[in-house]
């Protein structure tokens, strides 16, 4: 099961999970999705991480790379409609635990984006794609629909009516013009990627963990409440953050002209 989800360190706090199933287009087996759960459940408890990245094997060729394609529909002919149902609920169920970790998640798209593979990045906090990347979700040319969040997450994206006309229609997008609507935070070339993904990692990883935690939780819980609830919520999310080590040693690194020694304490 570990061969199918390769785990790399980019530097302090920083952790590159890669889908490792290139001879499937990165497809989500349910090897796959075991896998991918386990290390987010282990992430969760990596007092030492400070973002995660997530992107596709086979990035080698450019024309072939993929993110994921989604779902494995070899796997899936071979299921029973219970097996279906269980198969939809643990897809979900690890997108959402990709959406709640601790720290930041960054989707480096690489290549093509189909079906699960763009809910998987929608889970993500942001997502840089290479410029040679295609997304959709293309489930309804199935004669499905998005089942692991995508009816969820791309309209609180890029709006309701634009996720409509996408998930009506199936389209499939370029890299640009998912920069033009607001999917995606960033396009760079291919063979600067990951590069591209571990600068932004670090430029996250470079302030209090504990303060980017509590900003995460703030805006991922507000998001879907009233202002008169979302206020609050905010405030008791600074409020977990006054005893902190880290808020008296940014306090401290100002007065001394110094860069502040976050530990996340």
């Amino acid at each position: 099961m570990a061969d199918v989800l390769l785990q790399e360190k980019k530097g302090d706090g920083i952790l590159l999970l890669t889908l490792n199933r290139p001879e499937a287009m990165n497809c989500f087996s349910f090897d796959l999705l075991a896998a991918l759960g386990e290390a987010i459940r282990e992430a969760n408890f990596d007092a030492g991480l400070r973002c995660l990245i997530i992107t596709g094997a086979g990035g080698d060729n450019p024309k072939k790379a993929s993110f994921s394609t989604g779902a494995d529909l070899k796997e899936r002919r071979t299921m029973s409609p219970d097996q279906v149902r269980r198969f939809i609920y643990t897809i979900r169920t690890v997108f959402t635990s990709v959406e709640q970790l601790r720290v930041p998640v960054i989707a480096a798209i690489n290549g093509f984006a189909f079906g699960g593979g763009m809910e998987l990045a929608l889970a993500c906090d942001l997502r840089i794609a290479a410029n040679n990347a295609v997304m959709g979700l293309t489930e309804t040319s199935l004669a499905i629909i998005p089942g692991a969040g995508g009816t969820q997450r791309l309209p609180r994206i890029v709006g309701i009516a634009k996720a409509k006309e996408l998930i009506y229609t199936a389209r499939r997008i370029n890299a640009q013009t998912a920069l033009e609507i607001g999917l995606v935070n960033k396009v760079v070339e291919p063979e600067k990627l990951i590069d591209s993904a571990c600068a932004m990692a670090q430029e996250i990883a470079a302030n209090g963990p504990i303060a980017v935690a509590q900003a995460k939780f703030a805006i991922n819980c507000g998001m879907d409440a009233s202002l008169s609830v979302a206020l609050p919520l905010e405030s008791k999310a600074y409020e977990v953050i006054i005893p902190t080590k880290d808020r008296v040693e940014a306090l401290t690194a100002f007065a001394e002209k110094r860069k502040p020694n976050f530990k996340g304490e």
